[in-house]
């Protein structure tokens, strides 16, 4: 078993509090080039893309830098408990700000369901705006606007997808209890195999997403359910690539020898986020899939 070398280091008595960085404008000046780009590439700008591409990157290359001095302000024993309280509230409130992401999205999709398709289907609406219109869900819009398409069942992908992240915590469970136990092999080998299941869970998705559009004709623009079935499903997506990518940093830590049984607080942030990545699963299968 390989001992993290940050073991040898005291903990610091203080909170550490870290010398002036230039990372925070360099981050903020990275992100104003990406949402200029975006607004010029949204009206036709061709430089608008390449401009969202170089902010992307250099933000990229910030946040590298900016977690490398974290990491290293912790392996050499700068951070104390009160450092480590700070890092756990911080990553609570972050998955509360990414609860009520994902609840606006799930509001918007009862309230159209429940009351919004109901209410423009009542004799009223019926009569004087939409004598076609028919409130059931999903629907094809008034006076058929929207191309017919097919709703996406639970079976088979949407089912494979939600056994594989089920899978993954469980085996992300298992990397952490060895860690605390510090079988570093054994917790490594689990991780890697989290790591895995979620890879193939967004190629289930990028699959799912083909059919969808050519067998299906389920598309971003199928109406009120078209727009909310690839904002949910793609937003938790693109919650999987970056929950992968983080588990795949502390990977690299550990095999770098990061971590101990009783001070690996970026291991357990990495895991919460991926439950939090479980879960919302679970409503989007039960909600959008079944119900």
């Amino acid at each position: 078993m390989s001992a993290s070398h940050s073991i040898h280091v005291k903990e610091a008595p203080y909170y550490y509090v870290p010398n002036d960085s230039a990372h925070p404008i360099r981050a903020s000046l990275a992100l104003l080039v990406v949402m200029l780009g975006a607004a010029g590439w949204v009206n036709g700008i061709d430089l608008g893309k390449w401009a969202v591409t170089v902010g992307l990157l250099g933000l990229v290359t910030v946040l590298y830098f900016w977690f490398g001095d974290a990491i290293h302000e912790e392996e050499t024993g700068l951070n104390s408990k009160r450092v480590d309280v700070s890092y756990r509230w911080s990553m609570s409130w972050f998955i509360f700000s990414e609860v009520m992401f994902f609840a606006a999205f799930f509001g918007a999709l009862w309230y159209t369901r429940t009351i919004t398709t109901p209410w423009l289907g009542d004799m009223d609406h019926k009569l004087l705006l939409w004598p076609n219109f028919n409130p059931t869900w999903p629907n094809l819009g008034p006076a058929g606007v929207v191309e017919s398409f097919q709703t996406m069942g639970p079976f088979w992908l949407p089912t494979i997808n939600t056994a594989l992240l089920l899978t993954s915590g469980v085996t992300l469970t298992i990397s952490h209890h060895a860690l605390l136990d510090d079988h570093r092999g054994k917790a490594k080998f689990w991780l890697f195999t989290t790591i895995l299941l979620g890879i193939i869970f967004v190629a289930c998705q990028a699959t799912e997403y083909y059919h969808a559009y050519h067998e299906l004709n389920l598309k971003f623009s199928s109406g009120a359910y078209g727009s909310l079935f690839f904002l949910l499903t793609g937003f938790h997506g693109f919650h999987v690539i970056m929950g992968a990518t983080m588990l795949t940093v502390i990977l690299i830590r550990m095999m770098k020898g990061h971590f101990t049984a009783k001070n690996h607080f970026g291991f357990e942030g990495a895991a919460w986020y991926w439950h939090f990545v479980d879960v919302v699963w679970l409503g989007l299968y039960l909600f959008v899939y079944w119900f």
